[in-house]
């Protein structure tokens, strides 16, 4: 079956009454995983960055605001325990050495996966960070070319590649669902390497077409209402959507069949009908 991994992201806004919900909304819906983001700000970000000005529900820095929407490892072992309740599995994309360190180390429970974000995979310290921990990586493609997916591909070796286009949201003419089955043909050196997606796009259409092609992970954007605060609410798919997407998903798999051509089982009695007894010329098969 296709895993599905709902991106919560910070679509949270820092708020752990809004990160259940998402969390309770995926798992009821049926998905797999929910993701989240987890930074040290000082690490991922200069001094003259935070202290740029940026009006927030949080103040008047980037620094306040990038403080606003992080949440604490505390938090995240609460939210861990909640996605055990509601019966759904949690990882994070990890921006820096120091939180994976804890997310391997420090965390009282190792995830099931691990994420490298689009803008990191051609990061060599990153990457070596990452391995280390021996928990199975997954990574988006967004930003890079080709020779730097296939470099950080061999360098890595993830568990998961994802498709990707890193703009939010992603115009219609640069989903660029072909790299499925560029990655398919990439990933054919490498036994066992899944192939997905990590989906940008408001729409739902673009996943289950991945799919088709052969996405064995799609990532999506979740959020309770895209006019919400927050730089990737616009790119997220709501509750009604996201409903309607594991549906179609589940649908699909059921209706992808076999790669050869078969006579149904439902066909058989329809044939008996159609192919009447009368004189024809037969082919000789």
């Amino acid at each position: 079956m296709t895993l599905l991994v709902a991106e919560i992201g910070i679509n949270h806004n820092g708020d752990m009454t809004i990160a259940k919900k998402l969390i309770a909304m995926a798992a009821s819906m049926g998905c797999d995983y929910v993701k989240f983001q987890k930074r040290n700000i000082d690490l991922v970000y200069t001094k003259d960055e935070l202290d740029q000005p940026r009006k927030s529900p949080w103040g008047d820095t980037n620094r306040e605001q990038k403080m606003g929407l992080e949440l604490s490892w505390d938090q995240y072992a609460d939210l861990w325990q909640y996605c055990q309740y509601v019966g759904i599995k949690m990882f994070w994309s990890v921006w820096d050495e120091a939180t994976i360190e804890t997310t391997a180390t420090g965390f009282p429970w190792r995830p099931e996966l691990i994420k490298v974000p689009s803008a990191l995979i051609t990061d060599k310290k990153i990457l070596n960070a990452v391995r280390a921990t021996g928990i199975p990586a997954v990574i988006s493609t967004g930003m890079s070319d080709a020779y730097q997916v296939e470099r950080a591909i061999d360098f890595l070796l993830p568990a998961w590649v994802l498709a990707c286009t890193s703009t939010y949201p992603c115009p219609v003419g640069d989903v660029n669902l072909g790299e499925v089955v560029w990655l398919k043909q990439v990933c054919k050196s490498y036994p066992g390497m899944g192939i997905g997606f990590s989906n940008h796009s408001p729409g739902l259409v673009f996943i289950p077409a991945a799919i088709a092609l052969g996405a064995a992970m799609v990532e999506f954007h979740i959020t309770l209402d895209r006019s919400m605060y927050g730089s990737d609410q616009a790119a997220s798919i709501e509750p009604e959507g996201v409903h309607r997407l594991v549906k179609w998903t589940r649908s699909l798999e059921e209706g992808m069949g076999h790669q050869e051509k078969r006579i149904q089982a439902s066909e058989l009695p329809v044939r008996e009908k159609l192919r009447f007894n009368l004189p024809r010329e037969e082919l000789d098969l």
